[in-house]
């Protein structure tokens, strides 16, 4: 019979926006199959072949509907059913026990609060199919209405509590940059014609002196401390306009025109490369 259901259940309409609104309420992807079928008399959560499947008969939806007065009571059955599936009731045997079915109740209430429906809304499918009395495998309307009405007041605590708080910040979390490598430092000496090709001045920092040394390498001379610190390097590029890239110890690059002025990432100029002399 199960078989049978399943397969007359992937010609029939499905409604997989429902399914869609219900999970995602819930923050989780729709992993479940959602199938209407008349193999089924009412709704049913069950497992088949290693996959989760919803199965509900259109024509009893649409009575609840009609009997409820709002198409929130369909709703409900359906957020009701995908509630064993994820308390776990379909991965263990033995039937429905009033202990599951509270559980189930209670997760449609939840569901239907974030889903924008009223209590007497989440409350109508329930009232309209359930029994009154007990049974050994399901609880009376009063006592599924109160776990509907549970699940619908904890939806709406969360809410409010949201409310007060105010939306957190949406931005990302940032990635620290990797450590430069180790810089290293040499005795400064008088620096011969030959081995310095150009001097660097930075827009930002007009008062300090970086030279392009004959080996492609950025220097920094500090006069105070006698010291000169390798900075960056030079390297060729296959463009005409900005032949050279001024690439530093974080990986920044920076671009060298033709004329000598340095530009960033953005285009904006950033500094010179003139004659040392």
């Amino acid at each position: 019979m199960l078989t049978a259901s399943l397969a007359s259940a992937q010609t029939a309409n499905a409604q997989p926006d429902v399914l869609r609104e219900i999970t995602d309420v819930v923050g989780l992807k729709p992993r479940f199959q959602l199938r209407a079928t008349t193999e089924v008399q009412n709704a049913a959560a069950v497992v088949y072949g290693g996959q989760r499947y919803l199965l509900y008969n259109p024509r009893f939806v649409a009575a609840v509907n009609q009997a409820g007065r709002t198409d929130w009571a369909g709703i409900s059955i359906l957020a009701h059913e995908m509630g064993h599936h994820l308390n776990g009731h379909t991965l263990r045997g033995g039937g429905s026990n009033p202990a599951d079915e509270l559980e189930a109740d209670e997760f449609s209430g939840f569901v239907l609060r974030k889903m924008g429906a009223g209590l007497a809304q989440a409350q109508a499918g329930m009232a309209v199919v359930s029994d009154e009395q007990a049974s050994p495998t399901h609880p009376g309307r009063q006592a599924r209405l109160r776990a509907i009405g549970q699940g619908w007041q904890r939806a709406s605590q969360q809410i409010a509590a949201s409310t007060r708080a105010g939306a957190p910040s949406a931005a990302p979390a940032l990635l620290a940059p990797p450590p430069p490598p180790p810089v290293r430092q040499v005795a400064a000496r008088p620096a011969a014609p030959a081995t310095v090709l150009g001097k660097i001045t930075f827009r930002d920092k007009p008062d300090e002196d970086f030279y392009v040394t004959s080996r492609l390498s950025v220097v920094h001379l500090d006069r105070d401390e006698q010291t000169t610190q390798v900075v960056g390097r030079l390297t060729r590029s296959e463009s005409l306009t900005y032949p050279y890239v001024l690439v530093d110890g974080q990986q920044r690059r920076l671009y060298i025109s033709r004329s000598g002025d340095i530009f960033d990432t953005q285009g904006r100029q950033v500094a010179r490369l003139t004659d040392p002399s």
